[in-house]
């Protein structure tokens, strides 16, 4: 039943469709329950059968609101194809699906437009005029965007007639581009004339990567024809380039600066006029490559140092007893083995407690601290500044210098000598606590210097907009 009606739809005959409705009233609703990849209205919209799609939407209006396997609406569909009057009738059923989005993020007016379906493209606007400034597609490109990138002068114009507002004309996609960076993009010398003289379009916006349309229409290695003349249209509507925005910005008095300030933050197509930091992709890249790279060497670092802290507390120098021995033990008097100690106990700490609970705190100071650098790093908190990269690395030293001190009793606890005077040991020592002093002391005095400057550039920062609004106000009264 179901392979008829789509024979029916393809051939677009209204008495097949009616008598396979006499012969299963249901066969329609089927179709709704998506089970199918595209229902018969949407074979007869994409095929042009007038007769058929009006018979279809008569029995079942809801039918028009169904999508394909590709999420495209039979409204999609005869848009694509310029069947006008199955838009008009499809569009009039079910006026939401101007809104509809297929796979690839576009709506009917998309399709129109890119197709250059003129009539098609009005029939959509005057349904639903509301629906052309919401066009964005999955790339934050406006409608506007697609009449410039396939073309579209014609339509452009309708939109820019019917819709009438500056906002929608100067809208920007991912890139920061403008309609006009587009159209000199792709030398497109009629829609930039006509969006200079007819349009109150903004020619000095500024896109993502820092360029005016005059920026773009001048870097082509081999300038043509097009090129000159779209820098003269541009130039003569007062387009600049980018750099001499910033220069110009710099150059405002103290009091005009104030005074114009209200109306950037009113307006955010002016954002893009703001004068940019150059060279600061490059600074935040080389530092964010900085925090990776110690991000890495610390967790790996942090890592050895917790599992040799792990094997020292569970084998602690000196081995473990081997067996039990109570006080009637029969070893000679005197002997190690003479003493009383259970299996598995360190022997360390049974030949001196004392010291084996310090080298037990120094050890499990060094596990601890590596175990948090590892979750503070795998944590997912905000550690990409250098202050936190320092006390990490702080919390590394005390990490190492846990670890040197569990050596040292370690060798201490191996050799038998009764304190750590020796000369190699002691000088070892020696050098290690200088040289982790010194490394303290330098990072610490570099972090103040650091705040400090820090403190004071933002004071720097602030004055000058005290120093305006006095201006602004002392000019006023």
């Amino acid at each position: 039943m179901e392979r008829s009606i789509y024979e029916a739809a393809v051939e677009g005959s209204v008495i097949s469709l009616l008598n396979l409705l006499q012969e299963d009233a249901l066969v329609l609703d089927r179709f709704m329950v998506g089970c199918y990849p595209e229902t018969p209205l949407h074979i007869a919209s994409m095929l042009g059968h007038l007769d058929f799609v009006q018979e279809i939407l008569n029995r079942k209006p809801e039918m028009a609101g169904e999508l394909d396997a590709r999420k495209s609406s039979p409204l999609h569909l005869a848009t694509a194809k310029g069947y006008l009057e199955i838009v008009k009738k499809l569009a009039s059923v079910n006026p939401e699906m101007c809104f509809a989005r297929d796979r690839n993020g576009r709506n009917p007016l998309h399709i129109a437009t890119i197709k250059g379906h003129f009539s098609v493209l009005k029939e959509l606007v005057n349904v639903r005029p509301q629906v052309a400034p919401m066009s964005i597609d999955d790339r934050g490109e406006t409608i506007l965007h697609l009449c410039v990138r396939y073309s579209q002068l014609e339509i452009l114009k309708l939109l820019v007639e019917t819709i009438g507002d500056k906002g929608f004309l100067n809208s920007k996609c991912h890139d920061g581009n403008t309609i006009l960076h587009t159209a000199a993009s792709d030398k497109q010398v009629e829609v930039i004339e006509y969006l200079i003289i007819k349009t109150a379009i903004e020619v000095n916006a500024i896109n993502a990567y820092g360029f005016t349309a005059l920026d773009l229409s001048t870097q082509s290695s081999r300038k043509d024809e097009k090129d000159l003349q779209i820098v003269e249209l541009l130039r003569r509507s007062g387009s600049k380039h980018a750099k001499d925005i910033h220069l110009s910005a710099h150059e405002l008095g103290t009091t005009q600066m104030a005074r114009t300030l209200p109306s950037h933050e009113n307006h955010p197509t002016n954002n893009a006029l703001q004068p940019r930091n150059e060279g600061c992709g490059n600074v935040d890249e080389k530092k964010n490559d900085w925090v990776e790279k110690m991000s890495s060497a610390l967790i790996i670092v942090a890592s050895l140092i917790a599992t040799m802290a792990f094997q020292v507390a569970v084998n602690p120098p000196g081995g473990v007893w081997q067996d039990n021995i109570s006080e009637s033990g029969g070893s000679p008097p005197g002997s190690l083995d003479s003493r009383p100690h259970t299996a598995g106990k360190s022997i360390f700490a049974d030949t001196d407690p004392a010291l084996y609970n310090i080298f037990l705190i120094y050890d499990t100071t060094g596990f601890l601290a590596s175990l948090s650098i590892i979750l503070l790093l795998i944590s997912g908190l905000p550690i990409g500044c250098k202050f936190f990269m320092w006390i990490l690395m702080v919390i590394m030293w005390i990490a190492v210098t846990a670890m040197a001190f569990s050596y040292a009793f370690a060798i201490y606890a191996l050799s038998g000598l009764k304190s750590m005077s020796g000369v190699a040991v002691r000088s070892v020592f020696s050098v290690w606590y200088g040289l982790m002093g010194l490394l303290f002391l330098v990072h610490t005095i570099l972090l103040i210097v650091k705040i400090k400057y820090v403190k004071k550039s933002r004071r720097q920062r602030r004055q000058p907009y005290g120093n305006m609004t006095g201006m602004n106000i002392s000019n006023e009264v």
